[in-house]
């Protein structure tokens, strides 16, 4: 039987570092990925890191003792706090090692998700910049996961998170930031010969493209096509291995000294939506690659004892539905994670009546809307309602600004289907099903708190996370304007998400638990397939990816240090 010292099940970041640090110190590794391509979900996200108290621009004043103070207020749920207090004190210390791996990182300036809590900073989110991924070799580029065509110019192009924002917003110059974009990768003339993606790696491909140059500049073993169908555990009840299946063929593979699960969470498993979530939504909504992560590893570790917590919550996200471009009977999943909170517009369950501050974070909407259907039972879509000026300057989902798309290139037969327009707010209501004279009544009251600058409802505008995503030039409130210039639009509004919060229950040093809450010997998890640390919250940009980060590094570490005693023993 082949043998490694650590087996990962799953390439994204959470199995990425448990690979490197483990091979950092001296274990074999083998990387198991069930797809065709390597670098997971995380890959297609942002690439930000929530890390508190990282110290990056020297002492600014945050700590480890803030941050608690924080998580423990913005926390709803029970959590184990040994866990909590782990994540907080070696996420710094993941993040020395990534540094000291020549891996670059700068802070952000984004407030964190909960600004008005106390020990709240705008400072604790960190990301790469981006990465040259013909650095990994002209025969791997290809092959690692990259960012949805959503999230490229014209469904091609790279963009990093500030060329992305300049021209979300149409800030000065934007135009020209997209000539240079485009520009950029026409250039690249001796990239364009080896493969049509764009060279330039950024947001989560940033991320996990320098990350892939250390694990395999270390020779961690990487095999994709390769899916988890079970684990091994001798008489002793010690995970000793797995059993997996590469093109049809199952085969076995033994681990020395302890096996990772780190292959996502159970976003495209109806079945377990539905055993979990109080609200399921369905699979599609999800915004992360389609039919990937479906909680295998969760079902093989619960075959073998282990427990599971916070299985209730994803990490919410705002989504809306769209034909594919050039691909017939496909459809594609937009975020539309800012576009409900940006002024001349509001969000209404189907008694057309509000239930959030539109603005608010993405995850804080997705509960509101869980919360509002059990009440309600009028949610799950939403509509997201506005007008002509917003149509001009904004997204809203997948429908770009008039200026990408003007309304006489959307196709006649996506209208009355996936967005709806009207020439009066009456009009609309009665396209999208909505009571005409409540959504008139929501119309009205927002256009008065546009007026005022103050919304007496949810304080939408209120404070500093919501304004950074605002429009600074709409005054008095950046995120409050009046919705009275026709036409006027309608796009329904799913619960999405970036994947789950819930998973298998783990312990300060990353170890699985089984339902009397003791460790199963030599089996790990981390990332979106472990249990979050945060319980229900999400505490800022990077709330997915740090811990992911962390907990497969202080996996790597437990496993590392557990071989070296067995080796001295020896």
């Amino acid at each position: 039987m082949e043998t490694f010292d650590l087996i990962v099940v799953g390439s994204g970041a959470a199995g990425a570092m448990a690979a490197l640090r483990g091979a950092e110190l001296g274990l074999s590794v083998l990387i198991v990925e069930k797809a065709h391509k390597f670098g997971g979900t995380s890959a297609t996200s942002g690439g930000v890191m929530w890390v508190p108290d990282h110290g990056l621009n020297g002492d600014v004043g945050d700590s480890a003792e803030e941050a608690l103070r924080y998580l423990r207020t913005v926390i709803q749920v029970p959590v184990d706090a040994a866990r909590l207090a782990a994540y907080v004190a070696q996420a710094p210390a993941m993040l020395r090692f990534l540094k000291d791996s020549g891996l670059p990182v700068m802070a952000a300036a984004w407030p964190d998700y909960f600004p008005e809590a106390p020990g709240a900073r705008a400072d604790r989110s960190v990301i790469c910049p981006t990465f040259d991924g013909r650095e990994l070799g002209d025969e791997r580029y290809p092959l690692m996961r990259e960012q949805f065509s959503r999230f490229k110019l014209f469904h091609r192009y790279a963009m990093d998170l500030t060329e992305t924002f300049a021209l979300m917003m149409q800030h000065r110059g934007w135009r020209f930031t997209a000539a240079k974009v485009i520009a950029r990768y026409w250039l690249d003339i001796g990239a364009r010969r080896v493969s049509a993606r764009d060279r330039r790696f950024t947001q989560g491909a940033g991320l996990m493209g320098a990350l892939y140059k250390l694990v395999f500049a270390r020779g961690v073993t990487l095999r994709l096509e390769t899916a988890l169908e079970s684990l091994i555990v001798d008489e002793a009840g010690v995970v000793t291995g797995v059993t997996v299946r590469r093109f049809g063929q199952s085969h076995t593979i033994a681990a020395r000294h302890g096996v990772v699960l780190a292959a996502g969470g159970f976003e495209w498993n109806q079945a377990l939506r539905d055993r979990f979530y109080p609200v399921p939504g369905l699979t599609r909504h999800s915004s992360t690659p389609e039919d990937a992560n479906r909680g295998e590893a969760l079902i093989a570790a619960e075959a073998v004892g282990a427990s599971v917590a916070h299985v209730d919550q994803g990490w919410w996200i705002p989504t809306m539905t769209l034909p594919a471009p050039k691909a017939s009977n496909f459809h594609e999943i937009h975020q539309a994670a800012f576009d409900v909170g940006r002024p001349w517009s509001v969000c209404v369950n189907r008694n057309g009546v509000r239930f959030v501050n539109e603005a608010t974070g993405y995850d804080r909407f997705g509960q509101a809307m869980v919360e509002d259907h059990l009440r309600t039972g009028a949610n799950m879509p939403c509509w997201l309602i506005f007008d002509a000026k917003f149509r001009a300057k904004f997204s809203a989902g997948g429908l770009m600004p008039t200026v990408h798309t003007p309304d006489t290139r959307i196709p006649e037969h996506w209208w009355d289907h996936y967005m709806f327009r009207a020439g009066s707010i009456a009009e609309l209501a009665d396209k999208i099903g909505v009571p005409g004279p409540a959504l008139a009544q929501t119309v009205q009251a927002m256009n008065g708190y546009a007026v005022t600058g103050v919304d007496p409802e949810f304080g939408r505008g209120g404070n500093i996370y919501d304004r950074f995503f605002g429009d600074p030039t709409v005054t008095p409130n950046p995120n409050l304007g009046p919705i009275d210039t026709a036409p006027y639009y309608a796009v329904p509004i799913n619960n999405g998400d970036l994947g789950t919060k819930g998973g298998l229950c783990c312990d300060a040093q990353a170890r699985v638990l089984d339902g009397a809450g003791q460790p199963i010997a030599h089996l790990y998890a981390a990332g979106n397939c472990a249990a979050s640390p945060f319980g229900d919250c999400y505490p800022g940009a990077g709330g997915t990816i740090g811990p992911a980060l962390t907990f497969g590094f202080v996996a790597a570490n437990d496993i590392a240090a557990r071989a070296h005693e067995r080796g001295m023993a020896e």
